[in-house]
């Protein structure tokens, strides 16, 4: 694997980061209630829009797509800093990290027109319409139905855990188009105009109280069939696609690195117990978690580099995916115990430290082995296809 950067490439980052300087307030802390707070959300528009203005939102799609013809490596670079800096997400992973390089593989030639250069300029935010109630790590036992009528398929069913789907303006929907079929052999995937009539959202509130979660519901909602990707029945080739570009995104990393970091310059600071950096256990555990952050940040790495020889990572992603849950458990763990009291402060509280983020982030810890499928099944996939290991 090659570690360095072209000096262009290297350029381009220190572009980015004055361009981030420039455009986040002075005390911008993070998007983490962005979604809650609807008067934010036209903030996080505006800043995709500048990013998509300067083709920097999605640098490795070809330029007639609104990319800038670059390779996975400035992908890489630009999620990294976004995450670390903690710049409105405005629903990326979802819109440029997964649908977009499911449509640049699976989408007619049509269908990339007209998808890819709205998601590129920051225009269309997307979400993902896979888990289901009763189907979650079994995803191929889905029951949301998609009947073809004429020139259109006719959707009932729900969705649930659907990240962004309050402010999104499409989904990336999976359905069953053949229940006779093998399950996994009856599913067709479609591009959803989340404003079509039928479909209702329900919020859902996380642990952490925040809306990032929803329910959604589809009743004889009415999709045209040229929004069908990959062909009829072929939905799970489509969400395999999906799921590899989703476990490969080192935002999650990016974001504990940052948390590691702002322990560490807190361990610094004096407080009415003391400076914590003075304890050697402090600076020894601060020190393996910057360690394991920055292993994080090279699988990550290791992934985009594959990408950008033309390959698709698959149990190299989920790696990063399972190493990418641990840490971020460990470093909330770390946080917590380190603040002490302070680290069960929820964010606005007068005495919280870190805008009470440990306390947030703790909270959320506990989704990572989970979401984007769990840590025992990306063991699985790293034995069966990394190692080649018989199933059990």
């Amino acid at each position: 694997m090659e570690f360095r950067l072209s000096p262009e490439t290297e350029a381009w980052r220190q572009e980015l980061r004055a361009f981030l300087k420039a455009e986040l307030p002075p005390e911008f802390e993070g998007d983490d209630d962005f979604f809650d707070a609807k008067e934010r959300v036209p903030f996080a528009r505006e800043f995709m829009r500048k990013l998509g203005a300067r083709r920097w939102l999605a640098p490795a799609w070809p330029e007639q797509y609104g990319g800038m013809g670059k390779t996975a490596i400035e992908q890489f670079i630009l999620n990294e800093e976004l995450a670390y800096h903690r710049a409105p997400s405005g629903g990326r992973l979802f819109t440029i990290g997964i649908t977009g390089p499911t449509v640049l593989v699976h989408g007619t030639e049509e269908q990339k027109a007209r998808y890819l250069p709205k998601m590129a300029s920051g225009e269309e935010w997307y979400c993902q319409g896979f888990s289901e109630p009763g189907s979650g790590s079994d995803l191929a036992s889905m029951q949301t139905r998609a009947v073809r009528d004429g020139d259109e398929y006719i959707i009932n069913g729900q969705k649930i855990w659907t990240s962004n789907g309050h402010v999104a303006d499409r989904m990336m929907l999976l359905a069953r188009t053949d229940p006779d079929r093998p399950k996994h052999k009856g599913i067709s995937a479609f591009i959803v105009d989340m404003r079509s009539p039928g479909i209702t959202v329900q919020p859902i509130e996380n642990l952490a109280y925040r809306h990032d979660f929803n329910q959604v519901f589809f009743e004889d909602v009415r999709v045209p069939a040229r929004d069908l990707l990959g062909g009829e029945n072929n939905g799970w080739y489509v969400a395999t696609t999906t799921l590899d570009f989703e476990r490969s995104n080192i935002a999650a990393i990016s974001g504990a690195r940052r948390t590691v970091h702002d322990l560490i310059r807190w361990a610094k600071e004096r407080h009415p117990g003391g400076r914590p950096w003075d304890k050697p256990e402090v600076r020894l555990k601060l020190a393996d978690l910057a360690i394991k952050a920055e292993v994080g940040r090279l699988v990550a790495f290791r992934t985009a580099w594959l990408q950008a020889k033309g390959e698709v990572p698959n149990y190299e992603a989920s790696i990063g995916k399972v190493w990418m849950a641990m840490l971020g458990i460990e470093v909330a763990n770390a946080g917590v115990n380190l603040l002490g009291p302070y680290g069960a402060l929820q964010p606005g509280s007068k005495w919280a430290q870190l805008r009470g983020r440990v306390l947030t982030s703790y909270l959320l810890s506990v989704s990572g082995p989970i979401g984007g499928g769990t840590s025992e099944i990306q063991k699985n996939i790293i034995a069966q296809r990394g190692l080649g290991l018989p199933r059990g």
